[in-house]
């Protein structure tokens, strides 16, 4: 039985030149911004479980592309005459159907339409910078064995009598005459 997955599909040099850290290594050279970027991409990967391709335009390069694994991405140059758009048109029409859930990562508004369109969801590139310092604070966080942020503000103010009554009014429960003070 196949395993249905969630997939995100990123453009590699749309967020490269999205992403101030990444722009700034792309000045120096091209080739650390992309390695730089499968880095980030291959942790956040882990950290969220899903698989991530991620897709350079060659179009410019002659000969048939590429596509390879490197820390459990893949990464995918395109072909020859082939933008990264129509790389990722292409591949949202293979997976849009055997995906749980099919992402595409680009700030290009005409690539999200069309994304959007053949069924895929669509983030910006600053929303997946987002993600990825998300997650990184979430993992050094659990590195660190500090207890996760509370989510009940309330909590350590109240007393747990009212706590208790508190939940369950939002359970929709009644409350015990006793408590609730009626006779």
């Amino acid at each position: 039985m196949l395993r249905r997955e969630d997939v995100l599909i990123v453009d590699g040099y749309n967020m490269i030149g999205a992403w101030p850290e990444l722009e700034r290594l792309k000045a120096d050279k091209l080739e650390d911004a992309r390695d730089r970027l499968l880095d980030l991409l291959a942790n956040y990967q882990s950290y969220a479980g899903l698989s991530v391709y991620v897709v350079f335009d060659a179009f410019r390069v002659p000969g048939l592309g590429a596509e390879f694994k490197q820390n459990r991405l893949q990464v995918v140059y395109t072909r020859e005459k082939e933008t990264a758009d129509e790389c990722i048109e292409r591949l949202v029409g293979e997976m849009a159907s055997v995906s749980r859930n099919l992402y595409v990562a680009t700030s290009d508004q005409t690539e999200q339409r069309v994304a959007f369109g053949r069924g895929a969801l669509r983030l910006s590139a600053r929303e997946l910078k987002l993600a990825i310092e998300d997650g990184k604070r979430e993992i050094e966080r659990t590195l660190r064995k500090e207890p996760p942020p509370k989510r009940n503000p309330l909590g350590g103010i109240l007393k747990p009598d009212i706590q208790l009554r508190m939940e369950r009014l939002r359970r929709g429960q009644s409350l015990p005459e006793e408590e609730d003070g009626s006779e």
